[in-house]
């Protein structure tokens, strides 16, 4: 199918309406929509929250008469009955005559069959325009669609030469106040943040977006097999805090009943290792509905996140200065014998933000696919 350039700028205005869903929407997708009679729009809307209308719907209720009309939704419409009806009705209802999809709706509750009801109504449906850029802006929801697991992006401050921190530990602050900032909008979209034990006992971090504005705080995840957590950590006291474990004693009970009653949730997750099974937490995030971590830990943490294969992207800030051989870097991986095992990445962007370079990139599968097409 071949879209004029019309049907461009009309379906990245969508794509722009979606992204003002980027730290409410969850755990839905974030949807945009535009409706277009003789060339002209007549009406917008977004996916807000659960259990509000759809962004078809709040659409079609703005333009009041759309007979005839395009529509353009950067999802395929549903056609089931959720928090809310199916928009497929709606769109029926309403006699527009055109539906262009930027994405076919992964859950299998639609998975094209709101196209497909669209089409036997008499609706024109073509499908696909800007569908990399629907993929990006909803990749937790489709992951989470396709795998039962959300999607994990590990964020991480470096050197150019690779380092997060001193031999010692000191870290504050390798990048600048931008690029901090710029992480915090990354920590909003997300609806966990999740970091290991020894970043919580060397920096007390309280897991939380503060630098932008935010409808709600996500949820605060430590994994810390042996529950060395202190009663008097930060990323308590806000509460919607939950701790990952494997060790299970006398001692781990009382520190687990000690940290329940500071409003903490535990959960066992033991591998046969005796660490937390990263890929057990990550299927229980998803039967949550979570649909996108923001991982902010040390290279142990990001480097068993990477060997268990549920990290899906890189988010990394460079700043311009080296801090030598002896300092911390960003994964601790199993040794390579060849570089066949090397760990690839496909570059989506680079830019500049105040003095720092951040890279941004999708972890290559093993059969070469990148992340973004799980």
């Amino acid at each position: 199918m071949s879209f004029s350039a019309a049907d461009r700028d009309f379906m990245t205005r969508a794509l722009r309406l979606a992204e003002r869903g980027l730290y409410s929407a969850t755990p839905n997708p974030r949807v945009g929509c535009v409706i277009v009679k003789e060339g002209r729009c007549i009406a917008e809307g977004w996916h807000r929250r659960a259990g509000a209308p759809h962004a078809e719907v709040e659409a079609l209720e703005a333009a009041g008469d759309a007979r005839g009309a395009t529509v353009y939704v950067t999802l395929e419409p549903c056609c089931h009955y959720g928090r809310t009806p199916p928009c497929t009705d709606a769109l029926i209802a309403a006699g527009v005559s055109r539906v262009v999809a930027a994405l076919q709706d992964p859950n299998p509750k639609v998975a094209g069959q709101g196209l497909s009801v669209l089409r036997a109504a008499g609706i024109a449906v073509d499908c696909g325009l800007l569908e990399n850029e629907a993929r990006d802006l909803n990749a937790g929801f489709i992951m989470r669609m396709t795998h039962a697991r959300p999607w994990v992006r590990i964020k991480a401050a470096a050197s150019l030469d690779g380092k997060t921190a001193l031999s010692g530990g000191e870290s504050q602050w390798i990048t600048g106040e931008d690029a901090r900032r710029d992480g915090h909008h990354w920590r909003a979209r997300a609806c966990a943040i999740l970091s290991g034990i020894g970043t919580a006992l060397k920096d007390d971090p309280r897991l939380n977006v503060r630098e932008v504005e935010t409808p709600r705080q996500p949820l605060k995840i430590i994994v810390d097999s042996r529950l060395r957590l202190p009663l008097d950590a930060r990323a308590l006291e806000e509460g919607n805090f939950l701790i990952a474990a494997a060790v299970e004693s006398a001692e781990t009970r009382r520190k687990a009943d000690a940290l329940r009653e500071r409003g903490a949730e535990l959960l066992f997750l033991p591998n046969p290792g005796g660490q937390v099974d990263l890929m057990a937490l990550m299927r229980e995030l998803g039967r949550r509905q979570i649909n996108e971590v923001h991982v902010e830990a040390g290279a142990r943490l990001n480097g068993a996140l990477l060997e268990a294969g549920v990290a899906d992207e890189l988010l990394l800030y460079l700043a311009p200065c080296l801090i030598g051989d002896s300092a911390r870097g960003l994964f601790s991986l199993t040794e390579l014998e060849t570089l066949d095992g090397r760990k690839r990445l496909d570059i989506r962007d680079i830019r500049r933000i105040g003095g720092d370079i951040c890279v941004r990139g999708f972890f290559k599968r093993s059969n070469g696919a990148s992340a973004c097409r799980p």
